[in-house]
């Protein structure tokens, strides 16, 4: 949006921080305790269903070879380098590709 364009609310400019609470809650609540039907959602044709494959070692080990081992530490203080010395143990990746592979067939 424009710098010049501010929110308007009931045609006026919205200039205040109250003034821009009371546009937000007062649209956010315009349909409350409004009847909804939902029977449109019946039109939307369905999908396939597509299982997701499930992670290789390989793959990981392709993935996080392209990160920068000299990045910044996150707020985990764990960098690149320490999580490819970490995969680099077969058990150790094995568990973190059945990790991702759990949250996909979670849907998490």
């Amino acid at each position: 949006m424009p710098a010049i364009k501010s929110i308007l609310y009931e045609n006026r400019p919205c200039n205040t921080l109250p003034d821009l609470w009371h546009a937000l809650y007062n649209s956010y609540n315009s349909a409350m305790n409004r009847p909804v039907d939902i029977r449109f959602l019946n039109k939307i044709p369905q999908v396939t269903f597509i299982k997701w494959l499930a992670f290789s070692k390989q793959e990981f080990r392709d993935a996080i070879a392209k990160c920068s081992s000299s990045s910044a530490l996150g707020p985990d203080h764990i960098s690149w380098r320490h999580l490819k010395t970490l995969f680099s143990s077969n058990l150790c990746l094995e568990k973190i590709v059945n990790v991702a592979d759990a949250c996909i067939n979670l849907e998490f």
